[in-house]
């Protein structure tokens, strides 16, 4: 499908083994209830970086150099990249590990634990304005600058295989699994996701999550075009401010089952439960997910999909910005 195919995933996998971790599926009793179905958490927060942006980001550094090495040439000059954070902090990871510069691209909006986290992963951060255009237009000058290769974060062919990744372990590790929700912003990991599941488990639904104010994926699937956001999204969930784009678009025209939005507060009362619930660390952009599993929207969907995996993609919460927390009235109950 595309420019991925499942063969790329499962070539993903062989390069990723031993390199990343295989995150546990954890199960709640008490976001169950709620749900009314069996759910089943992909832990991506325990994955190194602090998401699964490591996954693509190794994968793409990896298959470069591979690339070189069969051509006989040298290694990339460096590697460049634009992101909110994840993405950077892992494509800095994955240069350090293979002894290649990195520039990160970033909002200057960006939670300032992940800038720090890029930073200290040893590559060079370049801030830019928080829009799509800023961070393209930017990256772009970089890559002219410094002679090195763009990755980008959700559109590289490599970073959408080694997303995909994610799902092979689900299926061995729950394969009772019905549905997979994931969020969604440029659309890498559930485009990564979606080609490899439907390849090998076609029964399985794919729905995709995003933020109410940030739904250009619904936008989209709903007028059979790609539809970016027309402005820089205002949302808590500050890794899916992107766009979906023009590679990862059809995969998930063609392979994402639905596209469900939540509401900003929907996300915050999500992500608090996880926390409180589960004791474990999710950013907002991972309680888009359950968000969307415990909203009424969900509620229509068959009962006979029991099984539902939702990926908690990432852990790196601004502590210093939970100011949120404190304007939620009630006990999160």
């Amino acid at each position: 499908m595309g420019s991925v195919r499942v063969g790329d995933v499962g070539a993903a996998m062989a390069r990723l083994r031993g390199c990343v971790h295989r995150t546990p599926v954890l199960t709640c009793g008490a976001l169950q209830r709620l749900a009314g179905r069996r759910l089943l958490f992909k832990c991506e927060l325990f994955q190194r970086t602090g998401s699964f942006k490591i996954r693509g980001a190794l994968n793409a550094v990896k298959s470069l150099v591979e690339e070189a090495e069969r051509a006989g040439q040298e290694r990339p000059r460096a590697v460049v990249t634009h992101s909110s954070g994840n993405h950077g902090q892992a494509l800095a990871c994955a240069a350090r590990a293979e002894g290649i510069p990195a520039y990160i691209v970033v909002p200057h909006t960006a939670p300032r634990c992940k800038q720090a986290a890029i930073r200290a992963y040893g590559a060079t951060l370049v801030p830019c304005e928080p829009s799509d255009e800023s961070r393209a237009e930017t990256a772009a000058r970089v890559v002219r600058e410094t002679g090195g290769v763009m990755v980008h974060p959700n559109q590289e062919p490599a970073v959408i295989a080694g997303q995909g990744t994610i799902v092979l372990e689900v299926l061995e590790q729950a394969p009772e699994v019905n549905a997979v929700v994931v969020p969604v912003g440029g659309g890498g990991m559930i485009a990564g996701i979606a080609v490899a599941i439907k390849a090998l488990r076609p029964d399985v639904k794919v729905f995709a999550a995003e933020p109410r104010n940030a739904d250009d994926c619904y936008q989209s699937k709903l007028r059979g075009e790609l539809t970016p956001n027309r402005h820089t999204p205002v949302t808590i969930a500050d890794a899916v401010k992107t766009s979906i784009g023009e590679n990862t678009w059809p995969i998930i025209r063609d392979l994402v089952d639905d596209v469900l939005t939540v509401s900003e507060e929907e996300i915050k009362r999500a992500t608090r439960l996880v926390w409180e619930r589960m004791k474990l660390l999710i950013e907002p952009t991972a309680g888009v997910g359950v968000a969307a599993v415990l909203s009424e929207q969900f509620q229509a969907v068959p009962r006979e999909v029991e099984n539902v995996c939702i990926v908690l993609c990432g852990g790196n919460v601004d502590l210093s910005s939970l100011t949120w927390l404190t304007e939620l009235p009630g006990d999160g109950d």
